[in-house]
């Protein structure tokens, strides 16, 4: 089963002095690259949290940030108050104001309010552990739906892809026809006369030029196989997109050999088709 990139899941733990809410968002990137966000405090952990989310997300880029709203009477930060009567002194030399707005400002500055850093208590971490595998089960489900609706896609553009191969096939014998008339009709009108065994060898060595059994043949079970491994159970994007690679040269072969305006129309489809499998594998883990 495929799964996305891109995810979203958050948690809410309410502890008895503050409400933590731990958010994770994902986006495709070729490898994992982590971006933290968290009070100091709890920088401590980010180790611990940056293996937690390598061990279950693999790949992508992934945002983590971890929001402390206090909501009791504990806190670590304290207002230094002979600080902000510094400041406030030194703006009543500035500007003439209203205490108040002096204040605002004031606590605004560098140093007027002191934070002691407390270590994690181990408890309030488990907790704090148990929320961040919440999140990252969330953000799983989330990848998983939206790998879905991408194997769904997937397995209908490959579909078309196979509809438009077997248009290819029904148009090749008056491809190739269409070949031998031409060469045909340029012998006729140089009115030159020619062994005519020789000009039938010649004609079917010029016609297996460009011939394309063997890359319809290829193309079909690239085909096949990409939805073989879409369908397994370690199906991942890396590999899709190694079939894709295939699957296009197969097409370009395809397009460069067949010489006939109405394939190539058909080939231009395929291209198509097989450009927006390739964008959507960018988003697949």
């Amino acid at each position: 089963m495929i799964q996305s990139m891109t995810g979203y899941g958050k948690t809410v733990l309410q502890l008895p002095t503050k409400k933590i809410s731990i958010e994770l968002k994902s986006l495709n990137s070729k490898n994992l690259d982590v971006n933290a966000r968290m009070p100091s405090m709890y920088r401590a952990k980010e180790l611990d949290i940056r293996k937690l989310l390598a061990k279950h997300l693999e790949r992508g880029k992934v945002d983590f940030s971890l929001y402390v709203e206090i909501t009791g009477e504990d806190t670590s930060s304290t207002i230094n108050k002979t600080v902000v009567k510094e400041y406030i002194k030194q703006l009543k030399e500035v500007v003439n104001g209203d205490e108040t707005e002096l204040l605002k400002m004031a606590i605004r500055l560098p140093d007027a309010v002191t934070t002691e850093r407390d270590d994690i208590d181990e408890e309030e971490w488990h907790t704090i552990e148990s929320g961040i595998n919440e999140a990252i089960s969330k953000i799983k489900s989330y990848r998983e739906d939206e790998g879905a609706i991408l194997k769904q896609d997937f397995a209908d553009r490959i579909n078309t892809l196979k509809q438009l191969l077997e248009e290819v096939l029904a148009m090749d014998p008056e491809r190739i026809e269409g070949v031998r008339a031409r060469l045909e009709k340029g012998i006729a009108d140089i009115k030159e006369k020619v062994d005519e065994n020789r000009f039938e060898q010649e004609l079917v060595y010029y016609i297996e030029k460009f011939d394309i059994t063997e890359e319809k043949v290829r193309l079909d079970n690239h085909l096949d196989y990409f939805i073989k491994a879409l369908n397994s159970e370690n199906s991942n994007g890396k590999k899709l997109g190694f079939i894709s690679q295939e699957i296009g040269r197969e097409i370009n072969t395809i397009g460069s050999k067949s010489n006939y305006a109405p394939m190539q129309k058909l080939v231009v489809q395929m291209k198509d088709e097989l450009e927006k499998i390739k964008e959507q594998l960018l988003n697949v883990l």
